[in-house]
């Protein structure tokens, strides 16, 4: 009498309730998938492939030459300085943008300005503007004869400090850095302070109770508690800044003055597009790719910390 009434565990429609739903969430990620692998996965496959090749990109012949490719590249010197090019622009703008980023988001969040929406979204309208149109307006500003950074240099008397801002070889790096850094600070300045408004303000209390000041406060207990968020964002902003270094350096001068403004990406279009160089530019991509991904793991690694809760 005690088991009338019960429901089997098993019942048929129950398991046929389960099978439709898996079917649906297959059907739903299908066309992602689909996507994924004919426009990321098969592309990347072949750019591996075409690596092993020598091919001018526009004939039906190709010789297969291994890993001949590799060979000349770590002989290349502009490849090597490309690659130093890019190395020195991800160490200056990571160093600058995200700390910059994070003192004033701390600012906006911990002090009430006056205008404080207005200035997030003057500082928030560089990451809305096309990267070309980016370029435009610094290649303006750093014109030599009529560009601002010069202009306002002579109005202070300080006509000893003008440069050819995109033309001399041992500033060039530089002046397309500043304007990285310019484009990122402000969607990254909005991040953290979406991070930081969920910290419990009590904290803050208990910590200025006990005599711990803004910065003490900010390495205390802003850092640590947002640190997930800065460590996403670092290797995000790492990767989409080996991007849009091509852009801006293809925009504002071209790799030059010789070469001393080429960046990876910009080597490895020149090689496979402009040299008819296929093979060759894609042995550059393969380089690029085991880059971004080993410096992906290492940044991972050196910034895990243990998940602290609010």
């Amino acid at each position: 009498m005690g088991s009338v009434g019960k429901v089997p565990a098993n019942r048929p429609g129950r398991s046929i309730g389960k099978r439709k739903r898996s079917l649906f969430g297959v059907l739903c990620a299908l066309p992602a998938a689909i996507l994924f692998v004919v426009f990321i996965l098969l592309p990347s496959i072949n750019v591996f492939r075409m690596s092993l090749f020598t091919w001018s990109g526009f004939s039906d012949n190709s010789t297969f030459v291994g890993l001949q490719n590799f060979k000349i590249l770590f002989k290349d010197m502009k490849f090597v300085q490309s690659f130093g090019n890019t190395l020195l622009l991800l160490v200056i703008v990571t160093c600058i943008t995200l700390p910059v980023a994070v003192i004033f988001a701390s600012i906006m969040v911990q002090n009430k300005i006056k205008g404080g929406s207005l200035l997030r979204f003057i500082l928030y309208i560089p990451n809305v503007l096309s990267a070309v149109v980016i370029a435009a307006m610094f290649s303006a500003i750093y014109d030599q004869n009529t560009g601002l950074v010069n202009g306002t240099l002579g109005f202070l008397g300080l006509d000893a400090l003008k440069r050819v801002w995109l033309g001399d070889q041992k500033i060039v790096i530089y002046s397309v850095a500043f304007a990285m850094i310019w484009q990122s600070v402000g969607y990254y300045m909005v991040m953290y302070m979406s991070a930081m408004t969920g910290i419990d303000r009590e904290i803050y209390e208990a910590a200025q109770i006990d005599g711990a000041g803004k910065a003490r406060q900010l390495f205390s207990i802003t850092l640590p508690l947002i640190w997930s968020n800065i460590r996403t964002t670092l290797t995000f902003f790492i990767m989409s800044s080996v991007n849009l270094s091509f852009v801006l350096v293809k925009a504002m001068t071209g790799g030059g003055p010789d070469n001393s403004s080429q960046v990876l990406l910009g080597y490895m279009y020149d090689q496979a597009y402009t040299n008819s160089s296929y093979g060759y530019g894609m042995a550059i991509g393969v380089i690029i790719f085991i880059f971004s991904f080993v410096l992906s793991l290492v940044v991972s690694r050196v910034t895990w910390r243990p998940k602290l809760a609010n």
